[in-house]
C-alpha cells in the first residue's frame, strides 16, 4: 500500500512538473506564484493575487486556463457592478410565458474576479456562496457551478481611491494571498528580449492536463497523510496568531484546515505521500498572511501580517 501511495504522489509530482514549466514560458520570474496558484487548485480552493498593474497577474491566470484547457471567464468589477451581473438573472420569455435563468460569467471554471476591491461589499457579497458551497441560489432556486470552479482575484495594493475594503468573511475564503513583485534583472532582461510586437505570450502554450485529471489528483490528495504531531504544530501556530499582542483578529478554524490542505498539496508536488513541517513552514505565509487583522498600534509601527507569521514560525518548536 505504501508503494501504491507514493506511485499516485510521484504522479502528482509528474503532472506538475509539466504544469509549471509549460507556464513559465508565458510568465516569467514569478515560478513560486505559480506553484502555489497551481496548488490552491489542487485542493479546490481560491486565491486572492496582489500587486501593482503590468506584472503579469491576469497573464499568469489566462497562462493557467490554457494547459488545463479549460473555459475562463473575466470580470472586470467596477463601482456601478451589480449582483446579477456575476450571478446572473431570470427573464421573462414572451413565447413561452414562463421566466428562465440567464446564467452569468460566474457559471465557468476559472473565474477572474480583476480589481476586486474596486465594488461595494454587497456585488462582492454575489461571490460567498459561490467561493464556499460551488453553487448560486437566484429567487429560491440553486444552480450547481462546475465542479472546477476556481476563483482566482486580482488588486492593486498602491491605488486606494475608489476601492473598498474586502469584508473578513471573503477574505477568509481565498486559501492563499500571492503577492506579486517585480522580476529580477535577469528575468526582465529574458522578458524584452522575447518581446515581439502583438503576441500573445500565454497563446502559445499547449494544455497538459485535463479537468478530469484535476478531480482524479485532488481525490489522490486525500491520501497524503498528517501525522498527530504535525496538527498539533500547525494548530500551534492558529492559536498563536489569535494571541499575538499586535493582532486584531487571528486566523480562523477555516485557515487551519486551508493550511493543512496545502501543506497536503505542497508534499505531493515534491513527490511524498506525508506532510513534513517544512511542507507547512513553506505555505504558511501566504495562507495565513491576509486573514490576520493587525492592531493600529502594530501598522502604525510597520508591521506586517509576514512580519508577524516569521516571528511565531520561530517561536514555536518544529516536532521532530
Amino acid at each position: 500500500m505504501e508503494n501504491l501511495f507514493a506511485s499516485k504522489s510521484g504522479h502528482i509530482q509528474s503532472i506538475t512538473h509539466q504544469v509549471l514549466s509549460t507556464m513559465e514560458k508565458a510568465v516569467i520570474g514569478q515560478m513560486e506564484n505559480i506553484r502555489l496558484l497551481w496548488g490552491s487548485l489542487l485542493v479546490g480552493g481560491h486565491a486572492l493575487i496582489e500587486g501593482v498593474p503590468g506584472l503579469g497577474k491576469t497573464l499568469m491566470v489566462r497562462a493557467l486556463a490554457q494547459v488545463i484547457q479549460c473555459h475562463q471567464a473575466r470580470i472586470q468589477f467596477t463601482p456601478d457592478l451589480m449582483p446579477s451581473d456575476i450571478t446572473g438573472t431570470k427573464v421573462y420569455d414572451l413565447q413561452t410565458g414562463h421566466f428562465s435563468f440567464r446564467k452569468g460569467p460566474i457559471f465557468t471554471h476559472i473565474l477572474l474576479a480583476d480589481e476586486i476591491n474596486r465594488t461595494p461589499p454587497k456585488t462582492q457579497a454575489a461571490l460567498l456562496e459561490a467561493m464556499e458551497e460551488k453553487q448560486v441560489t437566484i429567487d429560491g432556486e440553486t444552480y450547481l457551478l462546475p465542479s472546477l470552479f476556481f476563483v482566482v482575484a486580482t488588486q492593486n495594493p498602491v491605488e486606494h481611491e475608489g476601492t473598498y475594503v474586502l469584508p473578513e468573511a471573503q477574505i477568509d475564503r481565498f486559501t492563499i494571498k500571492l503577492l506579486m513583485d517585480y522580476p529580477t534583472t535577469e528575468q526582465e532582461t529574458l522578458l524584452l528580449s522575447t518581446h515581439q510586437i502583438n503576441v500573445r505570450r500565454e497563446m502559445q502554450l499547449e494544455p497538459v492536463v485535463s479537468i478530469e485529471e484535476i478531480i482524479a489528483l485532488r481525490q489522490e490528495l486525500k491520501e497524503v497523510t498528517v501525522e498527530p504531531s504535525i496538527v498539533r504544530y500547525v494548530l500551534a501556530i492558529i492559536q498563536a496568531t489569535r494571541n499575538h499582542p499586535k493582532v486584531y483578529l487571528g486566523a480562523s478554524p477555516r485557515a487551519g484546515l486551508d493550511v493543512l490542505s496545502m501543506s497536503k498539496a505542497e508534499a505531493a508536488m515534491n513527490g511524498r505521500n506525508f506532510v513534513t513541517p517544512d511542507d507547512v513552514r513553506r505555505i504558511l505565509k501566504p495562507t495565513l498572511r491576509h486573514r490576520l487583522l493587525m492592531h493600529p498600534d502594530g501598522e502604525l509601527e510597520g508591521w506586517k501580517a509576514d512580519d508577524i507569521l516569521e516571528e511565531i514560525i520561530q517561536a514555536i518548536p518544529v516536532p521532530r
